[in-house]
C-alpha cells in the first residue's frame, strides 16, 4: 500500500515511536511506501521534529487546554511536525497550515482538524520567545534527565552538546589510503564541485559541505572512499594496527573500523570482524568486497566469543561496545524519546560483560581499545575504572587534538560542524 501525505506518514512514524520503536527497525521500511518524490520530506520531518522533541512537546503543551488522549498521539506527533516546519522549514506557512490540517484525514482523525488548526494559528501568531517560559531542559531540547546527567557532567561544554543534537550531521568521509592519497582525493572531489575541508579530519577524513549521494562521488564503487564520522575514524590511529598482528573487531557491524585498519595496516596477519548480528554482518562483507579488502568474519557474542577465539591468540582488540548512543543523538534522534535513565545500567552491565569475555583473548601484552558513542561518564570511565580493579591491567594514557581528557581515556564532543560524541579507553594486559 502507498502512503500519500508525507506530513500523515511523519506523524504515524512519531506516533511508533512513542509506542516503544526505534526508527531503525522500521523507518525504512515506512518511507518505501511513500511516493519516492515525497520521501526527502517525511524524512526531514520525522528527524528534526525529534531532534527538537522535548522543545517542541513543551510549547504545544502551552496551547492545549486538556491533554491529549494516549491513543490519539499520533495527532499529537502531528502538531508538533507542523510546529517544526512552520519553524524550520521554507515551506509557505499557509501550505504548512493546509497541508498539516488535511493530513487528519488520512489518519481517519477528521474531528481534530479544528485542534490542529488552532494550535499552528495560534503558534504561528506568537511574537515572542518561548524559552524565557521553558525549563532549561526544554530550551535544550534535551530530556529531563539526560540533560540533568550532561549540565552536571559538562557545564561549560552543555550547550555545545545540545546544539549539535538538533542540527543534521556533516557528511564525512574516510578515504582509501590504499586506492589514493587524501589529498588527491580532495582535489578530484573539488573538480567535481563539492567544498570539501581537511581541519580536524585526521589523516584520513574529510568533510563535505553539502551532503552528495555516493553515487555521486568521484570513484565510490572501486573503493576509493567511505562514508565516516570523524570522530570514529580516530579509533583507528589509537588502535594502531601493526604488521602480521591478529586483530579481532569484536562489535564490527557496518564494518567500517574495521575496513579502516585493514587501510592502514594491509599487512596484518588476519582482521576479524566478529558481530552479534548475522543480517548486519552482511554489511561488513559489501564494505569490504567493494573496498578490496578481506576479513574473517565471525558471527557471535562479544561476551561469549566462540571457541575458534582461542585465548591468548589476539594482538589486539577493538571493542565498540553497544551503549546509550548518547553521543549520536543528531543521527538516533528517537533516544530522545525511547532512552531513559533507568537503561545505563544495564548498559554498564553489557559493556562489563563484553571486556570480561574478550579479555581472555589478548596475548600477554595485547591491547584493547574500548569504544562508546555514549557522553555519560557511567558508561566510560566507570566501566573501565570498574574492570581495573578486577583484572590486572594498565590504561594507557590517550589524547587527541580536540575533545576532553578523563580519568581512564578521552571523550570526543558532538560539534555541529564536526564529529560525533565518542569516548575512547586504551588498555593493555601485562607482558607476564
Amino acid at each position: 500500500m502507498t502512503m500519500g501525505s508525507p506530513r500523515a506518514a511523519a506523524a504515524r512514524t512519531i506516533y511508533r515511536v512513542l509506542c516503544g520503536e526505534s526508527l531503525n527497525h522500521f523507518f525504512h521500511n515506512m518511507l518505501s511506501k511513500l511516493d519516492e518524490r515525497r520521501r526527502p520530506l517525511c524524512q526531514e520531518l520525522v528527524y528534526g521534529t525529534l531532534r527538537e522533541w522535548p522543545y517542541v512537546i513543551s510549547v504545544v503543551e502551552r496551547y492545549l487546554d486538556k491533554p491529549i488522549r494516549r491513543k490519539d498521539q499520533d495527532i499529537w506527533a502531528l502538531i508538533c511536525i507542523g510546529i517544526y516546519e512552520l519553524d524550520h522549514l521554507r515551506t509557505p506557512a499557509h501550505a504548512v497550515l493546509s497541508e498539516t490540517v488535511s493530513s487528519t484525514r488520512e489518519l481517519k482523525k477528521p474531528w481534530a482538524k479544528g485542534l490542529v488548526n488552532g494550535v499552528l494559528r495560534t503558534h504561528q501568531r506568537q511574537e515572542f520567545n518561548w524559552s524565557d517560559e521553558l525549563t532549561k531542559s526544554a530550551e535544550y531540547a534535551l530530556p529531563d534527565w539526560l540533560y540533568d546527567s550532561l549540565a552536571e557532567q559538562y557545564p561549560e561544554n552543555i550547550a555545545q552538546i545540545a546544539e549539535a543534537a538538533r542540527c543534521k550531521p556533516p557528511m564525512a568521509l574516510r578515504v582509501n589510503r590504499q586506492r589514493t592519497d587524501r589529498d588527491d582525493y580532495a582535489a578530484t572531489l573539488t573538480k567535481a564541485g563539492a567544498t570539501v575541508s581537511t581541519a580536524n579530519a585526521g589523516d584520513d577524513g574529510l568533510v563535505l559541505s553539502s551532503p552528495m549521494d555516493v553515487a555521486e562521488l568521484p570513484h565510490f564503487a572501486e573503493g576509493w572512499a567511505s562514508v565516516q564520522d570523524i570522530s570514529a575514524q580516530c579509533a583507528g590511529a589509537l588502535l594502531a594496527p601493526k604488521e602480521g598482528e591478529r586483530i579481532l573487531d569484536a562489535c564490527a557491524a557496518p564494518g567500517g573500523k574495521a575496513c579502516h585498519l585493514l587501510e592502514i595496516q594491509p599487512a596484518l596477519k588476519e582482521l576479524i570482524a566478529m558481530d552479534i548480528s548475522e543480517s548486519r554482518m552482511q554489511r561488513i562483507q559489501e564494505n569490504c568486497d567493494r573496498l578490496g579488502l578481506r576479513t574473517t568474519m565471525l558471527i557471535a557474542d562479544a561476551s561469549k566469543p566462540p571457541a575458534e577465539l582461542l585465548p591468548e591468540s589476539l594482538d589486539a582488540i577493538l571493542a565498540d561496545v553497544p551503549c546509550s548512543a548518547t553521543g549520536v543523538m543528531r543521527r538516533n534522534p528517537d533516544i530522545k524519546i525511547l532512552r531513559q535513565a533507568g537503561d545505563i545500567a544495564s548498559f554498564t552491565s553489557q559493556q562489563l560483560a563484553i571486556l570480561k569475555g574478550l579479555w581472555p583473548l589478548l596475548k600477554p601484552g595485547g591491547r584493547l581499545l574500548y569504544v562508546t558513542c555514549s557522553l555519560l561518564e557511567q558508561e566510560n570511565d566507570s566501566v573501565i575504572e570498574t574492570f581495573n580493579l578486577a583484572n590486572d591491567c594498565t590504561v594507557e594514557n590517550v589524547s587527541l587534538g580536540q575533545g576532553l581528557a578523563t580519568k581512564k581515556g578521552w571523550q570526543l564532543l558532538p560539534h555541529k560542524t564536526g564529529g560525533d560524541g565518542l569516548f575512547f579507553s586504551l588498555i593493555r594486559k601485562p607482558k607476564t
